[in-house]
């Protein structure tokens, strides 16, 4: 067998295009891992954000059964409002 210089250059293009298929796939693996972690960090922050809205909310109930109203009152029913429309993302708002 006789080895020329199409043959190399035949066989150059095959392992470039099979080295880029590769790369392609491990490009495409990377960034489906890393959606998933950024994800499971965004399912943490916002587990997070629901403790600290529910106590804020506690906190906010007492000070108005305390007769703080005002200001605690209207962030109270602002607080409400939010939840509840983040509870109920379907019900469109009039």
């Amino acid at each position: 067998m006789y080895i020329d210089a199409d043959t190399i250059i035949k066989a150059a293009s095959l392992l470039g295009a099979i080295g880029a298929l590769v790369a392609a796939i491990v490009s495409v693996y990377k960034v489906i891992e890393s959606n998933k972690k950024q994800s499971e960090f965004i399912n943490t922050i916002q587990e997070e954000q629901t403790l600290i809205c529910y106590g804020l909310r506690g906190a906010l109930q007492g000070l108005v059964e305390q007769g703080c109203n005002g200001p605690c009152k209207d962030a109270l029913d602002k607080l409400n409002k939010h939840l509840n429309k983040n509870a109920h993302p379907h019900i469109k708002e009039d």
